[in-house]
């Protein structure tokens, strides 16, 4: 699996799935816990790609401890689907 990395004071990750059905789920299923933990974000979808970029924008859009529980939430949730 792809790592994380650090890019414009973003953590970036694209995720590859078997299907744009896959990819969609992914997003869908992360819904919930990025509405509880109201840290949202910047993503986009082509066919069964999902590119993720993470920071805080309220810390000054920089890369904080909330960017790596959604990074790690996003790779478990990642290996549930693919």
């Amino acid at each position: 699996m792809e790592v994380w990395n650090i890019e414009n004071n973003s953590l970036v990750k694209s995720f590859q799935f078997n299907s744009f059905e896959s990819a969609m789920r992914f997003m869908q299923e992360a819904v919930n816990f990025i509405s509880e933990t109201d840290h949202h974000p910047t993503w986009s979808n082509t066919y069964n790609k999902v590119h993720v970029a993470l920071s805080t924008h309220d810390a000054g859009n920089v890369v904080t401890e909330k960017d790596w529980v959604l990074a790690h939430f996003l790779d478990e949730l990642f290996l549930k689907i693919n």
